[in-house]
């Protein structure tokens, strides 16, 4: 097996899940990118909001790099869950763009130090406050490519639209006849385990 560089495997999947967060945007309305669709109120600019404000605390302050962005939602005071949610005057534009600038701060972080670098999350408990940047850095892409399967779902309740990119949708190319005979299987197949008696043991 060819031997790989550990900071370039960490990059590629911690920039793939920021690409497939961010497609999930493209051809919706301002409303339809900020509605709540679920009972949390989880929202597709409100994730990507979230996972910019994760990158730039994880891969910058917790190693003495802050960014000097302004973020309000976290300053004293802020209303639990602010960074799960866009206002009214927080454009799509300005959300996007912080989340650019945080991709950039984060990969000068990773690029910049060793993956053994201890630092100091502040937002943890004190003495159990350490990690490296390998532990940090894997912990924002386990982070993100879990926001961005919340990101699939809300998308496909929204307008139909489902896939991992633009190039590679990762489900069967078929048509709508095809996934509402699909469906309909999954549903007889709950339907008939529901009524075999013990969950999750076969008859």
């Amino acid at each position: 097996m060819t031997p790989t560089d550990p900071k370039a495997d960490l990059r590629l999947y911690l920039q793939s899940a920021r690409d497939a967060l961010l497609w999930k945007l493209e051809g919706l309305s301002e409303y339809d990118v900020r509605r709540p669709a679920t009972p949390t109120g989880t929202n597709l600019l409100g994730l990507v909001k979230h996972a910019a404000t994760v990158e730039l605390g994880y891969l910058g302050d917790t190693f003495g790099r802050p960014s000097g962005e302004p973020l309000p939602w976290l300053a004293d005071g802020a209303e639990p869950n602010a960074d799960m949610w866009v206002t009214a005057d927080e454009s799509r534009a300005y959300v996007v763009e912080l989340y650019h600038r945080a991709w950039a701060h984060a990969d000068a972080t990773i690029d910049a130090l060793a993956l053994d670098t201890v630092g100091r999350v502040p937002w943890w408990d004190e003495g159990k406050d350490e990690v490296t940047l390998h532990h940090a850095v894997t912990r924002v892409i386990a982070d993100t490519h879990r926001h961005a399967g919340h990101a699939d779902i809300v998308r496909e309740l929204t307008d139909g639209a489902v896939g991992m990119r633009e190039d590679n949708a990762g489900v069967p190319a078929a048509d709508t006849a095809w996934w509402e005979a699909y469906r309909d299987r999954v549903e007889h197949a709950a339907r008939e385990a529901g009524h075999c008696g013990t969950p999750g043991r076969a008859r």
